[in-house]
């Protein structure tokens, strides 16, 4: 049955017009009125609906049942990463999404290739949230992890308010030597409990910025002998954290 994401407050009973995004995907499915699809608005669970009219350009649809059900992971996981240049950050939202991800935070490195600002960074965070609207839809997930501001690692005004907040474990991939393995710290990491990862783009983090996070309290680990590249190595330690 087809999935829509409904960015506004969804009730049992209800009327309504659906926004553009959502009305333009059945207008291009070709439903017609009758036909049932389920809605889901961010808040939790899912919501029954049928199409009432198709318009022109609008689609109205009555809601129906609630159902509470959630398809999240175990375990709340955070990413801050170096953003990968070209179509490779666009990869890791829908994967990371698909994979369970609470929340992305990119960031500008010393390394990274991608440099936003402005209305360019806004329209590129807006171009995120689509696709993880559009992930969350296909694998049932009813909640859209947030896609913060494109924040420079230089000039992080407060570490305390990234993802997770100051009470989550904060772990930093890297391939210094002596490096404990990321399967150690997940066993050792309270049940339950969020993880902040911190992952590079494609040079990696720089000397200074992973000794600013292990200054901030980031524990470093390895993901293995294999360089990875830097959206694999991102949701590689995702998909080792969020289910436990």
């Amino acid at each position: 049955m087809p999935r829509f994401h409904c960015p506004v407050p969804l009730a049992a009973g209800a009327t309504l017009a659906l926004p553009p995004g959502a009305a333009r995907h059945v207008q291009v499915l070709r439903m017609q009125p009758g036909e049932a699809l389920t809605l889901f608005d961010g808040r939790g669970g899912e919501y029954a609906a049928t199409v009432e009219r198709m318009g022109r350009s609008d689609v109205s649809v009555t809601v129906g049942a609630h159902s509470a059900v959630e398809r999240e992971a175990p375990r709340a996981v955070h990413l801050a990463v170096g953003m990968p240049a070209n179509e490779r950050m666009d990869w890791l939202v829908e994967k990371a999404t698909e994979l369970g991800v609470a929340s992305i935070q990119p960031l500008m490195t010393a390394h990274g290739v991608l440099r936003l600002s402005g209305e360019r960074a806004e329209k590129k965070r807006a171009h995120w949230e689509a696709i993880a609207v559009a992930a969350c839809e296909q694998c049932g997930r009813n909640r859209v992890p947030a896609i913060h501001p494109v924040r420079p690692f230089s000039n992080l005004p407060a570490w305390a308010d990234l993802p997770a907040g100051p009470g989550a474990l904060r772990l930093v991939l890297s391939l210094a030597d002596g490096t404990r393995r990321l399967a150690e710290a997940a066993a050792a990491a309270p049940a339950g409990g969020a993880v902040l990862v911190l992952s590079g783009p494609e040079g990696g983090l720089s000397g200074a910025e992973e000794q600013e996070a292990l200054a901030r309290g980031f524990a470093p680990v390895t993901l293995g002998a294999r360089v990875l590249r830097a959206e694999t190595a991102a949701l590689a330690a995702l998909v080792a954290l969020a289910e436990p």
